[in-house]
């Protein structure tokens, strides 16, 4: 702790006319405000986005008759083996209610090869790719 009075963290005249005159050169805020309707050249690149094309549900948790990839791929992230099935195949094996989700989880859980005995630490672990 010091001595020192408050003022000394005020700028002195000379500084504030300075900053003053920073300030006044810079660009005012935007006309438009936060409930402004935002221009259609925003919404045209957001819609053109790659990306804007997805629903609103990742690909693990969307039913097979959802899916429009010819081919459906899983692998374990512990044993770093792949599992690729044809969506055809899979809706007609599984129903096409089923979740991609599970269905890869019984795929993989089919042929495990890392069995231990404890519950916990029994199966693979997906990772789902896409092809």
């Amino acid at each position: 702790m010091t001595d020192r009075p408050a003022s000394w963290r005020m700028p002195t005249p000379k500084q504030m006319e300075k900053l003053a005159a920073e300030t006044a050169r810079w660009p005012g805020p935007s006309a438009a405000g936060p409930d402004a309707p935002l221009p259609a050249e925003y919404w045209e690149s957001v819609l053109k986005d790659p990306r804007a094309e997805a629903t609103g549900a990742p690909m693990r948790q969307r039913r097979l008759s959802e899916i429009q990839r010819h081919v459906l791929r899983v692998s374990c992230r512990r044993c770093e083996r792949t599992v690729e099935i044809q969506t055809a195949d899979a809706v007609r094996l599984y129903g096409g209610n089923a979740v991609w989700k599970d269905v890869a989880q019984r795929l993989l859980d089919n042929t495990c090869q890392q069995r231990t005995g404890r519950h916990e630490e029994d199966g693979c672990w997906p990772t789902f790719e896409t092809p």
